[in-house]
């Protein structure tokens, strides 16, 4: 048998007994612990406190600022002194710091990270390799969450570390869940996924400016402009992900000969609206590349 086959059976081999050391999580008991209580972590307990998947009561942070504290207690959420009795409480650990700190972070708690416990990333940037040598094991996930989880909307991306199981995905993925929708890939596709669905954000608030500063431009007041933008950006939105068309067939359908719309697409193709868009998501997906190798 050639060498290379060897090998490869070999770490498949070596994947399965480290699966096989993790006890799965009590789906009914668990209890979830967040290192870091920013205004993420804040959106994804409440999600799943008001989507009923735990209760607040099952659920700790730590953090020294009041404001902080008095955001996850206002909806039950315990506060406990340090992160180390959040770690020593919790199955699953959500760090939701900086990736700054992260690492720094993860090292300090690594005596009381056992296998037993499903670790958890959203940090940006930060490869789960990395995350997995800090630990000392690989029963890690990493999620790329974006900012509309404040409201329930986000859209989120998780990948499987080596000891990480199917079922550890699938409790990770209802949690993530509670705050919008969320997809499973492959790590090597993050960068893309931060250019896309991490930045993108701030590509539509920018459109939804923009778009209102035409209604201004055209003769509507400030406030009418902006609601009209936005709720239009809300409602094509909604048609995209809901009606099963392409949006090539939902901006012809809604196109008439002659009509204002074409006049206004005409406008927008010859400034090279698709290209800039494009442009931005690739720029950001490059950036990203950039900062995870530093």
């Amino acid at each position: 048998m050639p060498a290379y086959t060897i090998k490869i059976k070999k770490q498949k081999t070596e994947r399965n007994q480290k699966r096989m050391e993790a006890l799965p999580i009590p789906t009914e008991t668990y209890k979830l612990g967040f290192i870091g209580a920013g205004k993420m972590a804040e959106s994804i307990a409440r999600g799943v406190v008001r989507s009923g998947i735990l209760p607040a009561n099952r659920i700790t942070t730590s953090h020294s600022s009041p404001s902080r504290r008095q955001a996850f207690e206002s909806f039950g959420v315990h506060l406990l002194p340090r992160n180390d009795d959040v770690v020593e409480e919790s199955d699953v650990v959500i760090f939701s710091v900086k990736p700054q700190v992260v690492k720094d972070v993860v090292l300090q708690l690594r005596p009381l990270l056992s296998r037993k416990k499903l670790l958890v990333s959203i940090a940006a940037g930060v490869k789960l390799k990395d995350l997995q040598d800090w630990a000392g094991h690989s029963r890690f996930i990493r999620v790329m969450p974006n900012t509309p989880s404040a409201v329930g909307v986000a859209a989120s991306v998780l990948s499987l570390g080596g000891a990480a199981t199917e079922q550890d995905g699938d409790l990770i993925a209802e949690l993530f869940g509670s705050v919008g929708k969320i997809w499973k890939a492959d790590e090597k596709l993050f960068d893309a996924i931060t250019g896309l669905s991490g930045s993108g954000p701030a590509y539509i608030y920018l459109a939804i400016e923009a778009l209102a500063d035409g209604g201004v431009a055209a003769g509507l007041p400030r406030e009418l402009a902006l609601g009209l933008a936005s709720q239009t950006v809300l409602g094509a939105a909604s048609m995209a992900t809901s009606s099963g068309k392409h949006p090539g067939q939902l901006k012809d359908d809604a196109t008439s000969p002659g009509g204002t719309t074409i006049a206004g697409i005409h406008e927008l193709e010859k400034g090279g609206f698709r290209g800039i868009l494009m442009n931005a998501v690739a720029a950001a997906a490059k950036r990203s590349r950039e900062l995870s190798q530093n």
